[in-house]
């Protein structure tokens, strides 16, 4: 069993890594501004193309990155380091398009990897949350096409993107649309202030009488909700990366911080229960570090149970998500009032990391996912690797 990372991983961490300290210079500008100027969008764009590192989640041949999960893990937790969720701007486009037809592809996607439009994921209303079933967007089907009715809200990324990907109740079942944003009907309502500053909004939209070709049907009819919850595994395991990595610059800046601030006549490193702090955070980030790699590994193995690896994928943002929410918590503490400041970094982090524990699904979903796990087909959610053949 070898767990050096490949020469390949190696270069891969690298390139992410420089381009995480080039996009922490714009922390500061997005944190007083609430978000960045178009003109540095056009920088950061240019960089991430530069980088490589665009679409990782893509084919190459579609002009993505073209990584395993393991590599995007690997990627994602050196972004994961940026406050302002500047880390999104590294975009990775919906794993929903991989659905896209060939026509579908070349209108949406491809344009998507190069950088040229933003898709954005239209699923949550103000009573459908956890549970997305409970849809009350409606698509009625009408001649050449179907008319949409309804709204979404915490719509991410919704104020940059040009078009979503809306799910909404057909005679069908849940199904996927290919919506453009200025379409008539479109209306984007009232955008949300969050405690965290994200560098895109999370707006809410309405619907009304919005017409949308037969074509854009994404992934088929009856398919949306499926479509939707099978990318889980990947982002679920991409969040408890990202926070592996926000946890560790946290405790990089707190282990600095307490060697060289000195309280009564000594560096407060030298107090124990400085001391304590330090080394709890350490454990909490080697640990989850090591299980969200082992999972991701397990993600890219063909013969894995991919239920199993579901669920595994739970305890690793379950896990990871409220591990560095204890982490982030310690490195305010360590900082004193300076940790209470909006100019330092770990007060942004402890903010941002917050919402790691709601989206893609709470951790009192992820419990249940777990808890389903181990009651329907025993403890083998604990083997590694995963058993190919499911019990």
């Amino acid at each position: 069993m070898d767990f050096h990372y490949t020469p390949r991983q190696l270069e891969l961490r690298s390139k992410a890594r420089e381009l995480t300290e080039y996009l922490e210079k714009f922390e500061v500008d997005c944190e007083t501004n609430n978000g960045l100027a178009p003109d540095v969008h056009d920088l950061v764009r240019k960089a991430v193309l530069e980088s490589g590192l665009q679409a990782i989640n893509m084919p190459r041949e579609w002009g993505g990155a073209g990584l395993t999960i393991t590599e995007q893990a690997i990627v994602q937790e050196q972004l994961g380091r940026l406050t302002g969720a500047i880390w999104d701007m590294v975009w990775r486009p919906a794993n929903a398009l991989r659905f896209c037809t060939p026509e579908q592809r070349e209108k949406y996607l491809i344009p998507v990897i190069k950088g040229e439009r933003r898709d954005c994921y239209a699923v949550t209303e103000p009573e459908a949350g956890s549970d997305p079933q409970n849809l009350m967007t409606i698509a009625s089907k009408v001649d050449g096409g179907w008319v949409i009715n309804g709204e979404k809200w915490f719509v991410t990324v919704g104020d940059h993107a040009d078009f979503m990907i809306l799910l909404a109740a057909t005679e069908y079942g849940p199904s996927l649309f290919l919506v453009e944003k200025d379409l008539p009907g479109v209306r984007m309502e009232r955008v949300p202030r969050f405690m965290h500053t994200f560098v895109y909004e999370h707006p809410e939209f309405t619907f009304t009488d919005v017409f949308v070709p037969d074509s854009n049907v994404l992934g088929g009819l009856g398919q949306g909700y499926d479509i939707t919850r099978s990318w889980f595994t990947e982002e679920r395991l991409m969040i408890a990366a990202r926070t592996i990595g926000a946890a560790e610059r946290g405790l990089e800046l707190a282990r600095d911080w307490a060697v060289t601030r000195h309280q009564f006549g000594q560096p407060i490193a030298s107090f124990q229960l400085i001391q304590g702090m330090l080394a709890d955070s350490a454990v909490d980030i080697a640990v989850n570090r090591a299980y969200t790699h082992q999972v991701a590994w397990e993600a890219d193995q063909p013969a894995t149970d991919r239920k199993t690896v579901h669920a595994k994928a739970a305890i690793a943002k379950l896990s990871a998500s409220e591990a560095s929410g204890r982490v982030i918590d310690r490195c305010v503490q360590i900082f004193g009032g300076r940790g209470y400041d909006r100019a330092y970094p770990v007060e942004r982090l402890y903010r941002e990391l917050r919402v790691d524990r709601i989206w893609e699904g709470t951790s009192e979903i992820q419990r249940i996912i777990i808890a389903g796990e181990l009651i329907k087909r025993g403890i083998g959610v604990l083997s590694f690797p995963t058993e190919a053949v499911a019990r």
